[in-house]
């Protein structure tokens, strides 16, 4: 599988998001580990979490421990794992997104994701969504401390426009590792984001690449020029608009939710289709 590069860590160029793992609708447990393992089999080397990929009050973390487990019994093999986890957005139980970006409350998280992971230290922390209430420079600067203190390897941020990547970036003082934005065949308007860190050296992760746990499924009727290039290539339209995300450049590391070892196998193959570049042009239009 190609690879990428997200800080000082070599990782695959697909990811897998753990969050239709945890969320509603989700499968049982022993399926969701079983499509971990499906991933690292795969070659997948980027699993993406956050403290709010649960579906209960009572459950927050579910999903980071979901991936703890996984890891823990797949053995060896799991070490190389660069596990990317997110705080600061939260789901009280009740189907709504609350924020908090208050540093201290960014600090706890933080450490209580490290204790569920079973981790000294999380290799990639992402504040999850600017707060509104909080100066972003004081979100961000729990990150930095973080850092300093060595409670997380790696920084990144989550849902932000241009002037808060170069905000990060002042804050963190060059260290900013990784922007991830939604960005799909529907969802372009972080367009200039994503070229932003292509210009910046910086890893952009796009979150929900096939469209999201409600819409993939329907991605080829939406998005008819996606399943013309599938027919074109003899590939699904999943792995083509996965291969898609990969050639926009080389900073890009999609990261497809999955919940079934079936999808995330074709997904991860997606890292060694190649696109000419006039069906890139034609996605991209």
């Amino acid at each position: 599988m190609q690879q990428r590069t997200i800080g000082d860590r070599t990782v695959s160029a697909i990811g897998l998001g753990g969050m239709p793992m945890s969320i509603e609708g989700r499968p049982d447990a022993e399926r969701s580990i079983a499509t971990v393992h499906a991933a690292l089999d795969a070659g997948v080397t980027l699993i993406d979490t956050a403290d709010a990929y649960h579906r209960d009050a009572n459950e927050v973390g579910h999903n980071e421990e979901l991936v703890a487990r996984a890891l823990r019994e797949y053995g060896a093999g799991a070490a190389d794992v660069l596990i990317a986890t997110k705080g600061g957005h939260l789901r009280p139980g009740d189907g709504t997104w609350t924020r908090n970006g208050d540093p201290a409350y960014l600090k706890r998280a933080a450490k209580e994701s490290a204790r569920r992971l079973g981790v000294e230290a999380i290799g990639l922390y992402q504040f999850h969504r600017p707060d509104p209430a909080v100066p972003y420079a004081e979100s961000v600067g729990a990150l930095r401390d973080l850092l300093d203190e060595g409670v997380i390897q790696m920084a990144g941020i989550s849902n932000a426009d241009i002037a808060q990547i170069d905000e990060a970036r002042e804050v963190l003082g060059g260290r900013l590792a990784s922007v991830q934005n939604q960005w799909s065949p529907a969802f372009r308007s972080s367009r200039q984001e994503l070229e932003h860190c292509a210009g910046l050296g910086i890893a952009f992760l796009p979150w929900s690449p096939l469209g999201g746990i409600a819409n993939a499924k329907d991605l080829a009727e939406r998005h008819g020029v996606f399943q013309r290039v599938a027919d074109e290539t003899g590939a699904s339209v999943y792995r083509v608009t996965l291969a898609w995300h990969l050639a926009l450049a080389p900073v890009v590391v999609p990261i497809p939710g999955a919940s079934r070892p079936a999808s995330i196998r074709d997904s991860a193959v997606a890292a060694d289709l190649e696109l000419t570049a006039d069906q890139v042009a034609l996605l991209s239009a």
